[in-house]
């Protein structure tokens, strides 16, 4: 009886940090970015300057808990053509998964579409956090996202 009440107490214990850690990593701290205050900069060929981005339909999300959790959907009228002359491609473009109740950022699908020519990265800004670049991932049809990720700082040697 009492081995059944150690293993019952120890399973009780495990799903309760799962359901805690499934919580902290997918909820808590998420909020929502308003449109006004998400800044899109591109990063021009050559240089490290960067001009804004014309950007519409801002749908964001972030945390202050990491600079990673940044996600951003969004339309851009700019034509790509003249993104890839005027603007840096980002070649090393590895979007980070968003959480489940993000639905307009498919991490999956926009990583099969640069592979596939499908859609055009772009370095957003570097070291918009320590580390951290953001990345713009713009289609010809205008649709466009934006993320952050680890930088040659934090790569993995």
């Amino acid at each position: 009886m009492n081995g059944r009440i150690i293993v019952i107490t120890l399973l009780g214990l495990a799903v309760a940090f799962g359901a805690a850690l499934w919580y902290f990593q997918t909820l808590a701290y998420y909020e929502d970015v308003p449109a006004e205050a998400v800044e899109l900069r591109l990063t021009r060929v050559g240089g490290g300057e960067t001009q804004p981005m014309t950007a519409d339909d801002i749908v964001a999300t972030d945390a202050g808990t990491s600079p990673l959790k940044f996600r951003a959907c969004f339309t851009t009228s700019m034509d790509l053509a003249m993104l890839t002359e005027t603007y840096e491609i980002y070649d090393a473009a590895e979007p980070l998964t968003a959480p489940y109740w993000f639905d307009c950022f498919d991490a999956e699908a926009i990583a099969r579409d640069l592979a596939a020519g499908r859609a055009v990265a772009f370095m957003g800004q570097r070291e918009i956090a320590e580390g951290a670049d953001r990345v713009i991932a713009v289609y010809a049809d205008g649709r466009a996202y934006a993320w952050h990720q680890l930088n040659e700082k934090y790569a993995e040697q």
